[in-house]
């Protein structure tokens, strides 16, 4: 009886639990949720604690923080909303189409009244006229020249890195398919934040961020601020490049994307490397590359007093395998999964949300033929890089009344594993040449951010804090060189030579190791105020952040004693030269370090900006805006290396003053002009101040830092008209002119038969330049679907630099000439179709830079120049599966033309293979790739 009673009741619980889950499901299945942010209409300032109505209902809520709403439970249908906000007209917007189970999202402005019977009256508009007004409004009221890329944009190309969007920035090219130029200007004069917290710079050997390490997937937009104001850093002058990656989701949804790619001069060709391990695959090495713990000391090596078993020892201890193993390049593969979870309390009105995303991308690369050929050398060079890269981020938010607390966490990983093969000869040294080179790079960045943003008092003050910690690493682990040699006219089976019987940068094992961390912290506050009887905020706030860096490296070799099978030995191939054989004997190799390498190319580093400003957004008329006010930076950098003499140290501290004022006057509801001065400045990073230098196997040269380099100080004006026609277009003319006070760049000077470039400062630089941009639908050809459905978007940047060298006491073959890294114009272009009601997209970009400046040159090696390259991409989307489902096709780089830098030696400005030398010429190969993704 017991058991019956038992069962009935679990039965009835269980009828009740289902009832209760249909029940829920029907009704989630028959509502939605509208979402967005309320916004001033003149100033794009986010209103706070404003009211939106669903009219007919009791649903409702107010804004947030941020300006942001959330109105659940909204039953699927068309409805109509009201929103009110004290000082503002109300606005009524009617024809919002609620969608079952599905997000809606409404972004609102309001106007201020003027008088309190214009307060009273209503404002009527559709959801799409005020989507469009939305739009209108965060386009026109940005406080500064700025440009950028929106996730759906980025999600409609096929980029797969941020290093990729960046290119389709007006007057933004990227070098070396990593690091970011803005009008021109190189990566040194521009800075970069991730989610409001400074990026430091990745590579050990030059200021720069390697915008490759950060996959696309995890960007929510990418801003550059081509102008400054107070708030923002000083140290740039092309552009501060904001990077904000996702934060609370609209929805809860699952989303995993899988792809692959085929490159047409890589894939399934033989692929050459050194030894393989699974832990490559997944972005780490397995510690084998690694010195032990218990390696000899620099000063032993060098003195040589290690015992013939301890010699032994330690040689054993370093990894031998010197073996190319032959494989096939697999397809690039790379997979993504990415959860947003989002919870609404109604109660309280709080909100909680999470977005947390794992990628994964594969590539094997192989570039066939790599030419170089200058003052007697003349090479081939076959390269072999296989490359993965990993990315986290977890990012979390809650917002309760007017506050807002985030956490964001970023971390990105790059293994770079390359192999490269060079012959050819080097007529210095009458030689023929066989050369090799094992050289892993791994590069990671993890960054941490606490973040708040809090508003009250009756005006909507607001206060915003941060704090952040990222460590940079940069590892290169056993970087192996070996060289062979024969006389320049030998032919047939005459015998190469290994050249290791003496040490240098040349032929050593290169072992380095750079950390760096970073804290950063500010405050903001923020208030609004009347001036002039019309309205302005004032905002001012303190910056703070600290940078330590420590980097070490050892140049080891094994050297022959003067054994009587010396001659036979130095004839082994490379995987049998250092042979098991060989070490065991005990007789043959001796370690050896190069002298003083340790102590005086080591060092440790330290920098520290504290910074403070006060600025005022003054609307002096209906039509004037004007953004005005000073930043003052106090900087102070100390490196030394471990040798500790006081040669061997570079000190730098400066107080500057960074006034800027950013005019805005609106001609019509749709155009604006814009006119702005700041002040910014450049400081040199490190590596640039670091008296010593290192080996660049690939350019064959030696790259010393300068520790008498002065920070550069430059003086900016910009001049921009910009109309936009509709939601989502613009037509935009911008000038602008910068004069550079010492700006630090790049020199070539000789050294015997090889290079050295060294930083030095140009006394004075100027930068000049015009840009265009469109973006239009091209309905107003013909008001056919067609072109309704087409979308042209270019910019065009026309820049022109001249540079003054400094005195160096030597002859540079010009006084003038262009800024490095700066291109005369630089091009991209587009070409979106929508069909199917927005089923399947198509589109085709365009990237062309002009030649720039690589290198200043010397009195012996003249500048290298980099080559113009076109570039076009084309992207077919399709939305599958009740559009949950999306399949990407992607050709990249279907021109596949060579990369080149040279050296112009008859000055006429172009390439001539006859006449000019070839610092590298060869070709990436074009890329055809898919990915599928679904949302769950």
């Amino acid at each position: 009886m017991q058991v019956k009673k038992l069962a009935i009741t679990l039965f009835k619980l269980t009828v009740c639990l289902l009832l209760t889950a249909s029940f829920s499901l029907a009704h989630a299945q028959s509502t939605g949720k509208l979402t967005g942010k309320i916004t001033d209409q003149k100033t794009g300032e986010a209103l706070i604690g404003a009211s939106i109505l669903v009219e007919g209902s009791t649903r409702g809520a107010a804004t947030n923080v941020n300006g942001e709403y959330t109105i659940n439970d909204v039953p699927a249908g068309t409805h109509s909303v009201l929103v009110r906000y004290v000082g503002y007209q109300n606005k009524q917007i009617s024809e919002i189409l609620i969608k079952a189970a599905q997000p809606t999202t409404l972004n609102i402005v309001l106007t201020e009244a003027a008088t309190q019977q214009l307060a009273a009256v209503t404002v009527r508009a559709t959801a799409r006229q005020e989507s469009a007004n939305s739009l209108y409004a965060q386009q026109k009221n940005s406080a500064r020249v700025t440009d950028g890329i929106s996730a759906e944009a980025i999600r409609r190309s096929p980029d797969r890195n941020t290093a990729d969007v960046l290119k389709r920035v007006s007057g933004v090219t990227v070098q070396d398919n990593k690091f970011v130029v803005v009008r021109g200007l190189s990566d040194r004069y521009n800075n970069a934040t991730l989610d409001g917290a400074p990026l430091p710079s990745t590579e050990p050997n030059r200021k720069a961020f390697s915008f490759d390490i950060v996959p696309s997937n995890m960007v929510d937009n990418l801003i550059i601020n081509k102008t400054a104001t107070p708030d923002l850093p000083g140290d740039f002058a092309g552009g501060s490049v904001q990077v904000t990656t996702k934060d609370i989701p609209d929805r809860n949804y699952t989303s995993v994307s899988v792809g692959a790619g085929y490159n047409t001069a890589s894939t399934f060709k033989d692929f050459k490397s050194g030894q393989r391990n699974t832990s490559d695959y997944f972005g780490f090495d397995n510690g084998d590359k690694k010195l032990p713990s218990s390696f000899p000391s620099s000063e032993a090596l060098v003195n040589n007093s290690l015992s013939t078993s301890q010699n032994t020892a330690a040689i054993k201890s370093l990894q031998q395998d010197w073996n190319v193993y032959n494989k096939k390049a697999l397809p690039s593969q790379n997979y993504q999964l990415t959860v947003g979870r989002v919870k609404d309390f109604e109660k309280t009105g709080n909100r909680f949300g999470a977005t947390v995303s794992l990628s994964y991308r594969n590539t094997q690369n192989y570039y066939q033929d790599l030419f170089r050929e200058f003052y007697g050398n003349k090479f081939t060079d076959q390269v072999y890089k296989f490359s993965t890269n990993v990315g986290a981020l977890a990012n979390f938010a809650y917002t309760w009344g007017k506050n807002k607390i985030t956490l964001k966490n970023t971390y990105n990983r790059i293994y770079d594993d390359q192999y490269l093969s060079r012959a050819g000869v080097n007529e210095n040294i009458t030689s023929q040449v066989r050369f090799s080179a094992f050289d892993l790079i791994q590069k990671a960045v993890f960054k941490s951010t606490l973040e708040g943003t809090h508003s009250f008092g009756e005006k909507g003050s607001k206060l915003t804090w941060s704090a952040s910690y990222s460590n940079t690493l940069n590892d290169q682990p056993d970087q192996r060189k070996a060289n062979y040699v024969r006389d320049i006219n030998a032919t047939g089976n005459a015998p190469f030579f290994a050249q290791n019987t003496t040490l240098g940068k040349e032929n050593a094992r290169m072992f380095t190791y750079m950390s760096e961390n970073g804290y950063s912290g500010n405050l903001n506050y923020s208030t609004p105020l009347k001036m002039f009887n019309n309205s302005a905020t004032f905002k001012a706030g303190l910056n703070s952040s600290y940078r330590d860096r420590g980097f070490t490296v050892r140049f080891i070799g094994l050297l022959p004693n003067n054994v009587d099978d010396l001659e036979q030995i130095r004839q082994r191939p490379l995987n049998t030269l250092y042979g098991q054989d060989l070490i065991d004997r005990g007789d043959v190799y001796r370690l050896s370090e190069i002298p003083g390498s340790y102590l005086d190319e080591s060092y440790n580093g330290h920098a520290m900006t504290n910074a403070g400003y006060a600025m005022l957004d003054n609307k002096l008329s209906d039509k004037l805006r004007v953004v005005w006010g000073v930043r003052v930076e106090h900087f102070d950098l100390d490196l030394q290396n471990l040798r500790k003499s006081a040669l061997s140290r570079a000190q730098l501290s400066n107080v500057d003053v960074l006034p800027s004022a950013n005019f805005t006057y609106s001609l019509t509801p749709k155009a604006n002009l814009r006119l702005a001065y700041y002040r910014t400045l450049a400081r040199p990073e490190f590596r640039e101040l670091a008296p010593f230098g290192y080996y660049d196997y690939e350019q064959v040269s030696f790259i010393t830092g300068n520790p008498n380099l002065k920070r550069t100080l430059i003086d900016n004006f910009d001049l921009r008209y910009e109309f936009f026609p509709s939601a989502g277009q613009i037509i935009s003319v911008s000038g602008f002119y910068k004069n550079f006070q010492n700006a630090i760049e790049a020199y070539n000077f000789d050294q015997g038969s090889n290079r050295q470039i060294e930083y030095r400062n140009s006394p004075k630089v100027t930068v000049y330049g015009a840009e265009f941009e469109l973006r239009h639908s091209l309905g107003f050809i013909s008001n056919t679907d067609f072109l309704k459905n087409t979308t042209l978007y270019t910019n065009v940047s026309l820049i022109k630099s001249k540079a003054t060298n400094p005195d160096l006491g030597v002859n540079l073959n010009y006084s003038e000439r262009p800024l490095v890294g700066q291109a005369p114009y630089v091009v991209n272009a587009g070409l979106m179709h929508t069909f199917l009601e927005n089923k399947v997209t198509f589109n085709a970009l365009y990237n062309v830079v002009g030649r720039r400046l690589n290198v200043v040159g010397g009195p012996i090696f003249p500048a290298i120049w980099e080559a113009p390259r076109n570039v076009i991409d084309l992207q077919l989307g399709i939305k599958v599966l009740k559009s949950r489902g999306e399949l990407k096709l992607n050709a990249n780089d279907i021109l596949n033309q060579r990369s080149l830098f040279y050296f112009d030696r008859d000055g006429n400005k172009k390439y001539d293979q006859a006449a000019d030398q070839t610092l590298s010429r060869f070709k990436y190969g074009s890329n055809y790739s898919f990915v599928f993704s679904y949302n769950f």
